[in-house]
C-alpha cells in the first residue's frame, strides 16, 4: 500500500506499483473505439504509462497533452494515457485537444489494471480511481522506471520519465 495525498490529506492506494527491473504485469484496458488493448499489443516498443485519476481534471489533461507533444520525439515509444473514465470521455478529450500521438486506454470494465498495479485509490473522495502515476517499460515489457506521484494535484516528473529511455 502507498500512502498519498490528496489536498494534502492522506489516501492510500491498494498496493505498490511494479519495481524496476521487474516485468510489468500484463492488462486488458479498453480503446475509445471499444476494442481492447493488452500488453502484448505493444510487444517491441517501449511504454510511457502515463496514469490519473480523471482526463476531465486540469492536471490529468496537462499531463496528457506534454506527454503528447514530446511523444513525437520519442524513438519505438508509445504513450498510453490509462484512467477509469469512459471511453467516450477519452475520446472526445482526443478529438477536441488533438491528442494523436498518445493512445488513450480505460480502465472502467473491471479495474483490474489499477489492481495490477498497485495504484488503485482505497479511501477518501477519489476511491477507486486510479492515483497518479507514470511507469515506463522497456521493449522488453521490463519496468525501467516508476513514479507514484505523492500528490495527485501534482504533475509527474516529464523529466526524468523520458530520461529513463535515455
Amino acid at each position: 500500500m502507498a500512502t498519498i495525498t490528496l489536498g494534502g490529506n492522506k489516501i492510500h492506494t491498494t498496493g505498490t506499483l511494479p519495481e524496476v527491473g521487474s516485468p510489468a504485469p500484463d492488462f486488458e484496458l479498453t480503446k475509445t473505439d471499444l476494442s481492447k488493448a493488452t500488453l502484448g499489443d505493444f510487444k517491441g516498443q517501449r511504454l510511457i504509462l502515463n496514469i490519473f485519476p480523471s482526463i476531465d481534471t486540469d492536471v490529468c489533461a496537462t499531463s496528457v497533452r506534454n506527454f503528447n507533444k514530446r511523444a513525437t520525439q520519442l524513438e519505438n515509444t508509445q504513450v498510453l494515457c490509462i484512467s477509469r473514465d469512459t471511453p467516450f470521455a477519452m475520446k472526445r478529450f482526443a478529438e477536441d485537444e488533438d491528442t494523436k500521438n498518445v493512445t488513450n486506454l480505460s480502465d472502467i470494465k473491471d479495474g483490474s489494471f489499477g489492481k495490477a498495479y498497485g495504484l488503485t485509490i482505497e479511501d477518501g473522495p477519489f476511491a477507486g480511481f486510479h492515483s497518479r502515476a507514470v511507469v515506463v517499460l522497456d521493449e522488453n515489457a521490463q519496468v525501467l522506471y516508476n513514479q507514484q506521484v505523492p500528490e495527485i494535484g501534482e504533475e509527474p516528473n516529464y523529466l526524468e520519465a523520458l530520461k529513463s529511455l535515455l
